[in-house]
């Protein structure tokens, strides 16, 4: 399993706008309905008003791969022009072993 942690930064509530819109434009349900995808939700940080985190879950990197090669990948760039954001990414790997087993509490 592949995460992926989007974060977004604008100025003016943008991020939140541009969540929104992608909600509002049915590209997120879209994209939930993408083979291979595990997730993909908003969230906001409390702290800070002009971020807005993406978790996006791929059950591998070829979904992934897949998912990025769509046209709604462009339809996405230009909403984020749009908008001027920012971003940071991070993507994460399952833990496959057991050394951190005893940290997570299920």
């Amino acid at each position: 399993m592949i995460t992926v942690l989007i974060k977004y930064k604008g100025i003016n509530g943008n991020a939140a706008k541009f969540a929104k819109e992608m909600q509002d434009l049915g590209l997120v349900a879209q994209i939930r309905q993408e083979e291979g995808n595990l997730g993909y939700e908003y969230f906001k940080p409390y702290e800070d008003e002009e971020t807005v985190l993406l978790v996006d879950r791929w059950v591998d990197q070829g979904a992934l791969d897949k998912h990025h090669a769509l046209p709604l990948m462009g339809e996405i760039a230009k909403l984020r022009e749009k908008y001027d954001l920012h971003m940071e990414v991070l993507k994460l790997t399952e833990i496959k072993d057991n050394k951190d087993a005893k940290f997570i509490r299920k």
